[in-house]
């Protein structure tokens, strides 16, 4: 099966789990909060489409202190919001009705957790046959505990995908990584 390909250069930022729950157990959660206002506050500059994408579980009960996004980081009231309950934000979410209401080709994205949602949404986004830019710097996980004694560093979680995103190929479909300050809402994929 082949991917539907999203005609046309239409942007939009999708923040995806960026809540407080979820940034408490992140590295360097301080600059990738602020480095995530700042992606936002850009894509608003310019007027690219912010979509907020919030997530739901036992650990992070929708209405509770740890579901909320973190306070450096409010959606206005015209910016979509969508809940969703699985890593990725297109699965049984109503986010591709809302790329669809924006005309949206093309995916920014800042997020956390890397290795689950942002990872997950990046590659569904891809599968879906929208063009995807990561920001390098406006993600972030956890250390894995491999449950053997071993660790994976959280920073190098983080470096594994932004390469990964500058070498998938798709048919089509142009993905790459962008920083903060070089994020192009304009340009499909960013750096390859």
């Amino acid at each position: 099966m082949t991917a539907t390909i999203r005609e046309g250069n239409k942007g939009t930022l999708l923040v995806v789990d960026v809540q407080a729950g979820v940034m408490g157990e992140a590295s360097e959660a301080q600059r990738v909060i602020k480095n995530v206002a700042r992606t936002v506050e850009r894509a608003r500059d310019q007027g690219v489409p912010v979509i907020w994408v919030q997530h739901s579980s036992d650990e992070l009960p929708p209405g509770s202190e740890l579901w909320q996004w973190v306070p450096e980081l409010k959606p206005t009231a015209n910016e979509a919001r969508i809940d969703k309950q699985f890593e990725s934000s297109f699965e049984q979410t109503k986010l591709e009705e809302a790329l669809a209401r924006i005309g949206a080709t093309r995916i920014t994205l800042a997020s956390a957790m890397t290795n689950w949602c942002n990872r997950a949404t990046a590659y569904a986004a891809l599968d879906r046959g929208y063009d995807v830019t990561l920001v390098t710097d406006a993600h972030t996980t956890s250390n894995i505990d491999l449950g053997n004694g071993k660790m994976i560093e959280a920073a190098n979680v983080v470096a594994e995908l932004n390469i990964a995103m500058t070498w998938l190929r798709y048919p089509r479909r142009t993905n790459g990584t962008a920083t903060t300050e070089t994020v192009d809402f304009q340009t499909s994929g960013g750096t390859r």
